[in-house]
């Protein structure tokens, strides 16, 4: 019998093309477990009018281990237009299934690896004095709160009236206060001291285990005082009573994201909020290799959940064979095994990985920065089923 359950969600366009891939690299690196499908993203919104149905919950709360692959998310008045015609008119809202399943399960730890494979052609290079160029070894953790901050979803359009008097005793609201309801939108930024407690102590406890010198906090605080003021000054407590071994550096995170450009690999491990963790894990993925390499971890106290970062690119997800790279989701298999405890495995799907990219010999058609379609396999570019089975052919030469 199998040691685990993984409830595997592919979800919309190509999540349907890479998460079976992924699972074909659990198989081949020996990880037992039983893969039990379930339903979310689009077509259960127009059908059902709910993106995450409640079955899919009721998997994921049995078995604690998810494999998510990507869904199509749209604006609220385009989801309601594509509602069938069964399910309009009965009050359904769409949200987002990842983040809601997030804040179902608390998955409040959000975790961002993004390392520069060697020989990966898509790798930030920075140009030396001399005129020639080196490579940076980047490898950043990205820790983002995943709960709370702008996506907790706490905001309306027209603010009903207890919120609008509530704006209105603010002494800042008087520039809004002739405002139209209609044309006003009020989005919540919400920080909770013991959630920001939680995710600053997990990037420390991440930065020990690796032997990591610093963690850096990338808040805003000079300007976004209140919820930032906590992050930062959470940060600052449990470095000085906890870890005051590792040193704390704290960056805007506009002046962050220029000091990426400049010198990534000095940063190894950093922790954000919501929104601010979203664009620096983003911004770095694109430092080694692209959304194809970026993987991703939702951690709570019980359910787990691995995915790619990458969105559902519908336009590719009719190709015949596919052409996307499953190197993330590939990677995010291996975080969901090394979250479980089996590191050897884990490591051994990495490893797979920068043989591969190493080599040079296999290459989807985002290592050639080509741009996407049916004809990049004329041109060089290895399908998906290829990419992974270079993978594969790695772990069995490493066994």
């Amino acid at each position: 019998m199998a040691r685990y359950t993984v409830v595997t969600m592919p979800g919309d366009g190509i999540g349907g093309q890479v998460v079976p891939e992924a699972i074909r690299v659990l198989r081949a690196v020996g990880f037992e477990a039983n893969y039990v499908p379930a339903d979310i993203g689009w077509e259960f919104w127009r059908s059902e009018g709910n993106a995450l149905p409640d079955r899919t919950i009721d998997l994921l709360t049995k078995h604690k281990l998810g494999l998510f692959g990507a869904i199509t998310s749209k604006p609220k008045k385009d989801a309601e237009a594509e509602l069938g015609s069964t399910q309009r008119g009965k009050g359904y809202v769409y949200y987002s299934p990842i983040v809601t399943m997030r804040q179902r399960f608390n998955l409040d730890i959000c975790v961002r690896p993004c390392v520069g494979f060697p020989g990966n052609p898509l790798n930030y290079i920075r140009k030396k004095s001399d005129g020639g160029f080196e490579e940076p070894n980047i490898n950043t953790t990205v820790f983002r709160q995943n709960t709370e901050g702008l996506y907790c979803g706490i905001e309306w359009t027209n603010p009903p009236d207890l919120v609008r008097g509530a704006l209105d005793s603010h002494p800042k609201f008087k520039n809004f206060a002739n405002i139209p309801g209609k044309d006003l939108a009020v989005s919540v930024r919400i920080i909770t001291r013991l959630a920001a407690q939680r995710i600053v102590i997990a990037a420390f406890e991440f930065a020990k285990k690796k032997g990591f010198k610093a963690v850096t906090i990338c808040e805003k605080p000079n300007v976004v005082r209140e919820t930032s003021g906590m992050m930062e000054e959470v940060a600052k407590e449990i470095q000085r009573t906890r870890f005051p071994e590792i040193e704390l550096w704290r960056n805007n995170i506009d002046a962050q994201l220029m000091w990426l450009n400049k010198n990534p690999e000095n940063f190894n491990v950093i922790v954000a909020s919501n929104l601010f963790g979203d664009i620096l894990s983003d911004a770095i993925a694109g430092l080694v290799g692209g959304l194809g390499f970026a993987a991703s971890g939702n951690i709570g106290d019980d359910v787990a959940v691995f995915e790619p970062t990458h969105g559902s690119a519908p336009k590719y997800a009719a190709l015949d064979p596919p052409i996307v790279n499953p190197t993330a989701t590939i990677l995010a298999g291996a975080m969901l095994v090394e979250h479980v405890g089996e590191y050897d495995r884990a490591k051994k799907i990495w490893d797979a990985v920068g043989a591969v990219v190493k080599q040079g010999r296999v290459r989807t058609y985002d290592m050639m920065r080509l741009i996407g379609g049916p004809k990049v396999l004329q041109q060089g570019a290895a399908s998906t089923y290829q990419m992974t089975d270079a993978i594969i052919g790695e772990l069995a030469r490493s066994t």
